[in-house]
């Protein structure tokens, strides 16, 4: 029964991957067939930029949904935050090759002169990070520095949060929006951390006590 369950998880995971790369897919396709309106280069990176955003809030979404729906999806996260990492390597690569034309130079100028590219690429090289040790053995590796490794991943979000409303030149509700999402998420975070220590307190002077400390429920998680 057990097994069934691994597998039948794995499968959801390959599923997941392949529907969740459709989207840049379907974007490479209307490029390629000139049907990206009259500013083809910029809507592709944007589509691709916005997917990286799109998962990189779904997988802060399942700690949310566990604590307060009671909806264990924890499972999932993992290859919510590589989609977003990929969409966000393929966000950064269009911007280089179509962009910039591959000249570093320009992208090394934009890094260090233009605030949105500083962001953009903060919160590319934390999901770089993250994606390079979201795997068994580095888990074992950094033992209880991995969790405050993956912790950055909301600095990631914000990052990118602020890059996205910084890309346009005026202010859009749907940029907004996506900043507000983050900030909830953030909030949730705070108060999540602040009640867990809270709960502590009490626990580790029972343990003095004879008593049991409160039992972690979030192992493993970031």
């Amino acid at each position: 029964m057990a097994s069934r369950r691994v597998r039948s998880a794995g499968l959801v995971r390959l599923a997941l991957y392949g529907i969740g790369l459709v989207p840049a897919a379907v974007s490479f396709v209307q490029g390629a067939t000139d049907r990206l309106g009259a500013d083809p280069v910029n809507v592709f990176e944007r589509t691709l930029g916005l997917w990286a955003l799109r998962f990189l809030i779904l997988s802060l979404c399942i700690a949310p949904l566990r604590d307060l729906a009671g909806i264990n999806l924890l499972r999932y996260r993992r290859a919510l935050g590589l989609l977003a990492f990929w969409y966000a390597l393929f966000h950064l690569t269009a911007y280089v090759a179509l962009d910039l034309g591959f000249d570093l130079r320009t992208l090394l100028a934009d890094v260090t002169r233009r605030p949105f590219i500083i962001l953009g690429m903060a919160a590319f090289t934390i999901l770089a990070a993250l994606a390079a040790t979201s795997n068994g053995w580095a888990i074992r590796r950094l033992g209880r520095r991995w969790q405050a490794l993956h912790r950055w991943v909301y600095a990631a979000a914000i990052c990118a949060a602020i890059h996205f409303v910084l890309s346009f030149k005026v202010i859009r509700v749907e940029t907004l929006l996506y900043g507000l999402v983050v900030a909830a998420l953030l909030a949730f975070r705070v108060w999540r951390t602040a009640a867990r220590r809270g709960r502590r307190r009490p626990a580790s002077a029972a343990g003095r006590d004879g008593g049991r400390e409160f039992p972690r429920d979030d192992a493993g998680e970031a």
